[in-house]
C-alpha cells in the first residue's frame, strides 16, 4: 500500500513538473491563434498575428541576425571545440589542469558581469558594437560548454580503438576520421546544440554590444515589450518552438540519442 502511494506522489509530482514547464509554452501557442491582442476570452481563432508578423520588418529582421550568429557560433564552436577536446585528451603538457579549469568561470560567472566585461574589452581593443562583436561574444560563452560535452563524450573512448588502427597502417587523420571522430560525434551534436542554444537565446551580451538597428531577436522582444506588448511574439515564439523542437527531435532520432528502440 505504502509502494503505491508513493509511486502515485511521484507520478503526480512528475506530470505538475511537465504542466509547469510546458503550459506556459501551450498558453502563449494558442493565445498566437486568438483574435484579441489583450489575451481575452472567449477564445476565436484568427491567423491575423502570424500575417502581421511578415510585416513587421524590426522583427523578421533581428530574427535572421539571431539565426545567422547562432550558426556561425555552431560552427565555429563546434570545429573549435571538438579540436580542443582532442587535444587535451591525448596531450599532456605543463599547464593542461589548470586550462581546463579555466572552462568553467565562463559557465559559471554571471553573464551580466559577462556582457559588461566584453563591452570595455572590445570598446579598448578597437571593435566596439555590433553583430560582429557580438558573434565574437556568443562564440566565448558558448565554446566552453561544447568542449566540455565532448571531453566527457572522449572519457568512454577506449585509446586501444586508436592503437589498433595506426597498427593496421592508418595515419592520424584516418585514425581521427574513422575511428574516433564516430565514437564522439552524439557529444559533438550535443555540443552544437549547446553552441546554438546559448547563442540563440543570449540576451545580456546581445544587449550589451548591440547597435541601433543591429539587435538579436531576444533583445527586440525586450524592446517590444517596454513599448508595449503585441502577440507578433507569441507568433514568432512559435514558430522558433515548433522548428527547434522538430530539429531537436531529428537529430535525436538520427544519431539515436535515445538508444536503438
Amino acid at each position: 500500500m505504502t509502494t503505491r502511494i508513493l509511486e502515485g506522489l511521484g507520478r503526480l509530482y512528475i506530470w505538475l513538473l511537465l504542466a509547469f514547464l510546458y503550459l506556459p509554452i501551450i498558453i502563449m501557442a494558442l493565445m498566437s491563434f486568438n483574435v484579441s491582442p489583450f489575451y481575452q476570452l472567449p477564445f476565436e481563432w484568427t491567423t491575423e498575428w502570424y500575417a502581421s508578423l511578415w510585416q513587421n520588418d524590426q522583427l523578421i529582421a533581428a530574427t535572421w541576425n539571431s539565426i545567422e550568429i547562432a550558426v556561425i557560433t555552431t560552427l565555429i564552436c563546434t570545429v573549435l571545440g571538438s579540436a580542443a577536446s582532442l587535444a587535451l585528451y591525448r596531450y599532456d603538457f605543463r599547464g593542461k589542469r589548470f586550462l581546463q579549469a579555466l572552462l568553467f568561470p565562463p559557465i559559471a560567472i554571471p553573464w551580466l558581469i559577462t556582457g559588461t566585461a566584453m563591452l570595455i574589452f572590445f570598446f579598448g581593443v578597437g571593435i566596439g558594437r555590433g553583430l560582429f562583436a557580438i558573434l565574437l561574444g556568443h562564440v566565448a560563452l558558448a565554446l566552453p560548454y561544447v568542449i566540455v560535452v565532448v571531453s566527457a563524450r572522449l572519457q568512454t573512448f577506449a585509446p586501444e580503438l586508436e592503437e589498433a588502427a595506426r597498427s593496421l597502417g592508418a595515419n592520424q587523420w584516418q585514425v581521427t576520421s574513422r575511428v574516433t571522430l564516430p565514437w564522439i560525434m552524439p557529444g559533438v551534436i550535443a555540443g552544437g546544440l549547446f553552441a546554438f542554444a546559448v547563442s540563440f537565446d543570449q540576451f545580456v551580451v546581445s544587449y550589451f554590444l548591440s547597435t541601433p538597428g543591429q539587435t538579436t531577436l531576444p533583445v527586440e522582444i525586450y524592446a517590444a515589450i517596454r513599448k508595449g506588448f503585441t502577440p507578433e511574439i507569441n507568433a514568432v515564439s512559435t514558430i522558433i518552438i515548433v522548428v527547434s523542437m522538430a530539429l531537436m527531435l531529428l537529430t535525436a532520432r538520427f544519431f539515436k540519442f535515445g538508444g536503438e528502440k
